[in-house]
């Protein structure tokens, strides 16, 4: 990433690594570390929409987390308005994720069942001290019309809504105390597809008009596509590919950017598109094959990707990959 562009940069993750121990085997069980994250880095301009996609177990989602220190990293550098994240106590962290929010996959998880509607958006207010009062009530109100839901909406428990409604609640929460950036950790995917489409359309709208900036995280490059700007492709950990759309489906260079684009499916009967298949099932984070990860399942794959991890490589125009066929 050039000093130019981190610069400019609303959020600029660089260098971040998640290592996670667990206990497998039986009767003698032994410690593994598992690399959820290492070394991912990426940036986000001002009203920018960033994907991040991947496969399940990719570590997408960790790095979504990790950016609001949900989950604490164990090295990198995350800088918010060039403000070190990392460095915060915690009243000042508490302070800054007034600026920066997250979206859950699951609606049905996320909203607690015992508490009205009204409650769980007027909440982040109270802590924040935003409103109080009757101007409190008259912003959940405004919220709950900002995504598509009736004001007596405040009154009534989660169960009372189907799962596109409480994930607009979980939005309206999320917007409740006015942030710049929104991680988006699978909006969309517990979601019928009818619903899908109407809950993205409100993302974009709120894009739009508040000016926010996401970090869009999905498996579904269809939606990416559509609602991304930019885009990263992330595999056992690591970022493989990033750049702009549309160019970076259009001319994928990584030979896994290139099996994911064959294998999703293109809503145009007029297109022609041969569909591929992605060999092989995903290697274990706990074990990942030596050399760069890829290469057990990589038509391309050469004797030197099965030793060495390849370098990452910046190609200008926000084009960068981390693959030995680009290797000068």
């Amino acid at each position: 990433m050039t000093a130019t562009a981190a610069a400019s940069a609303l959020l600029d993750v660089e260098g971040l690594r998640k290592f996670f121990t667990v206990r497998r085997g039986f009767p003698n069980p032994r410690t593994i570390t598992v690399r959820a994250l290492d070394g991912v880095s990426f940036s986000v301009r001002p009203g920018e929409a960033f994907g991040l996609v991947g496969e399940s177990g990719c570590g997408k989602s960790t790095a979504g987390r990790a950016v609001l220190r949900l989950i604490e990293p164990d090295e990198g550098a995350i800088r918010f308005h060039g403000k070190d994240v990392r460095a915060l106590d915690r009243g000042a962290l508490r302070a800054l994720r007034r600026k920066m929010q997250i979206v859950f996959q699951d609606p049905y998880a996320s909203l607690n069942p015992k508490r009205l509607i009204g409650k769980t958006l007027a909440e982040p207010m109270q802590v924040h001290g935003l409103a109080k009062g009757a101007a409190l009530a008259e912003r959940v109100r405004a919220l709950l019309d900002e995504v598509g839901l009736p004001a007596d909406a405040a009154g009534r428990y989660p169960h009372e809504f189907s799962g596109g409604q409480r994930q607009r609640i979980g939005i309206a929460r999320a917007l409740s105390v006015e942030p710049e950036l929104v991680i988006a950790d699978e909006p969309v995917s517990a979601l019928d597809v009818s619903i899908q489409a109407q809950v993205l359309l409100l993302l974009r709208g709120l894009q739009q008009r508040r000016g926010l900036s996401y970090v869009f995280v999905s498996h579904d490059l269809g939606v990416v596509r559509w609602f991304c700007q930019a885009v990263a492709v992330m595999y056992l950990g690591r970022i493989v590919e990033r750049g702009p759309l549309p160019a970076m489906f259009d001319e994928p260079l990584h030979p896994y950017t290139k099996a994911l684009r064959g294998a999703s499916p293109v809503p145009d009967p007029r297109a022609r598109v041969t569909m591929m298949r992605i060999e092989g099932e995903v290697p274990s984070a706990a074990s990942p094959p030596p050399g760069c990860h890829f290469h057990p399942r990589c038509p391309h794959a050469m004797e030197r990707c099965r030793v060495e991890y390849p370098a990452w490589k910046e190609l200008g125009q926000g084009r960068g990959v981390a693959c030995h066929l680009f290797d000068e």
